[in-house]
Order: structure tokens, then C-alpha cells, then sequence
């Protein structure tokens, strides 16, 4: 797609489209979802859901697993004690999903793993069921979680980020 083109896509969409496919409801039922998941393993989950990319991304041909990793960082998924925080991010504009999981649970879950349970959500997306999708990829990596990092009987288990997805 030219450059222009992918512009006026990304400048097209704003924080309307995000109330519109994900409805308070909807983002309440996924903060409820990211808690309970919590609740049963070690890990932190976060969602950052963006309508479009920044200009400053556009102008230089960024793709979404570029946004995805400095989302990663900006909003600490980086920085938890066990270094197994996973990122769910979804970019309306572009329908594209990425999955960025800290170096704890990376070296432990091949790369494949994730793409395909992004390949998975894509049809939910495609057809408007962001809430569907965004579910089941927290229960995937729920499972990632709790395999690799469970929450033992008296274990003290902090929240070490939000569990409200981040929205923009």
C-alpha cells in the first residue's frame, strides 16, 4: 500500500472507532478476564488497543510489531519481577495483532506459538469480533502462564501492571 494511502487509513479512524468496537462492557469484561488469568499464575497480562498509528510512525514505514515493542516498553510490560509480562496489542486501522512476550516466557514459548494464535484471532477481527479475539488471546497466553509460571499454594502474587487495557 503507498504511503499516502496508509496515511489517510490511519488518520481515518480515531478513539470512536475503538468505543466502537470494544463498548465499555465489552473492555470491562476483558479488565475481568486479564484479572482472573492473573489470579492463577505468576505472569502479567496487558492489552493496548490503538485506532491508528502516530504520524511520526506512518511517515517512516513503521510496521505494528515496530508500535508494539515501544508500547511494550512505554507501558512497562518490560518490567516485572519475573520478566514474563506479555503484551496483547491490536491496531484497528490495520486489523493487525501482535503478541510481545518479555524474555522470560519468550525463551520458554517458540515464536510459531504466537503466530499462530494470532492467525487465530485475524478471523475474529476480520469479522468485527474484537472482544471474541482479544479473549481468546488472553486465554492462550493464560495457558502460556500458568504452564510456565504457576502460582504456587501461599505464594504471594502481586499485580504488577494494570489490568484496564490501555487505549489510544
Amino acid at each position: 500500500m503507498n504511503r499516502w494511502m496508509r496515511i489517510l487509513r490511519h488518520r481515518w479512524v480515531d478513539e470512536t472507532d475503538t468505543a466502537r468496537a470494544l463498548d465499555a462492557a465489552a473492555l470491562e469484561r476483558l479488565e475481568s478476564r486479564v484479572a482472573a488469568s492473573e489470579r492463577r499464575h505468576r505472569g502479567e497480562i496487558r492489552l493496548c488497543i490503538e485506532a491508528g498509528l502516530p504520524l511520526s510512525y506512518l511517515w517512516r514505514g513503521a510496521t505494528p510489531r515496530e508500535r508494539a515493542l515501544t508500547m511494550f516498553g512505554k507501558l512497562g510490560v518490560w518490567d516485572t519481577e519475573q520478566n514474563n509480562g506479555v503484551l496483547i496489542y491490536l491496531l484497528l486501522a490495520e486489523h493487525a495483532i501482535e503478541i510481545v512476550a518479555d524474555r522470560g516466557l519468550a525463551q520458554r514459548v517458540p515464536q510459531a506459538h504466537w503466530d499462530a494464535l494470532v492467525g487465530g484471532m485475524r478471523d475474529d477481527f476480520r469479522a468485527g469480533r474484537f472482544e471474541d479475539g482479544l479473549a481468546r488471546a488472553v486465554d492462550a497466553v493464560d495457558e502460556m502462564l500458568v504452564r510456565h509460571f504457576p502460582l504456587g499454594p501461599d505464594q504471594p502474587n502481586p499485580n504488577e501492571l494494570p489490568d484496564r487495557a490501555h487505549l489510544r
